[in-house]
């Protein structure tokens, strides 16, 4: 095994339903999409693991306001809403991470998702022996700051990606508090000219 430590690219739902046109797109979310390009160059030349998470509802959800929830329906499995991004250029060894797959799972963060062995996610970095990990994607408020919070909780060094996320913003300053409730629980902020510049 390689003990060095493993840095890894977590990639939060970037999805057609959250972006431009989608049944609950996040504003602006289209613009993360070439950076996290540039992310996802970077770590492919790196060789080192790149994950994307997924919302993958079912028809019938406690998520969504039809069943009591809080958000209209998105992302339901094997729909167009649901895939990722056209432009979204993600390796075939892209590790894909399925969130929110029962009835009662809201599926805010990645590590409540499974791959596609249904192994759970932090067993799969257990098993790659994953360290640090740098999260970008959608939404700032929601899904990225329940998977950088949670990862935080794990024990994991955590890098938001401040230049590759987007917020919803029902309230004006919700990506402002998101971002300093990170900061504050102890994840660290990057952009991408900053990481470029390290020699891993």
């Amino acid at each position: 095994m390689n003990l060095r430590f493993k840095k890894a690219l977590c990639i939060i739902d970037v999805q057609n339903d959250f972006c431009s046109g989608g049944a609950l797109a996040v504003p602006e979310g289209d613009e993360v999409v070439p950076v996290l390009n540039k992310y996802i160059d970077f770590f492919v030349k790196s060789s080192f693991p790149i994950f994307a998470s997924r919302d993958w509802h079912p028809n019938e959800t406690k998520h969504f306001k039809n069943y009591g929830g809080f958000w209209p329906e998105h992302c339901v499995q094997n729909t167009k809403g649901a895939q990722f991004h056209p432009r979204l250029k993600l390796p075939e060894n892209a590790i894909i991470i399925s969130a929110g797959l029962n009835f009662d799972e809201d599926g805010y963060s990645i590590f409540e998702g499974v791959d596609s062995r249904g192994i759970e996610f932090p067993r799969v970095l257990e098993d790659l022996n994953i360290k640090e990990l740098y999260i970008g994607g959608l939404a700032t408020d929601y899904c990225v700051k329940h998977s950088v919070l949670d990862a935080l909780k794990s024990g994991f060094k955590v890098y938001l990606l401040t230049d590759a996320v987007k917020g919803v913003n029902i309230n004006p300053a919700d990506s402002k508090e998101a971002l300093m409730e990170m900061m504050s629980n102890g994840a660290s902020m990057a952009i991408f000219e900053e990481l470029s510049k390290e020699n891993w």
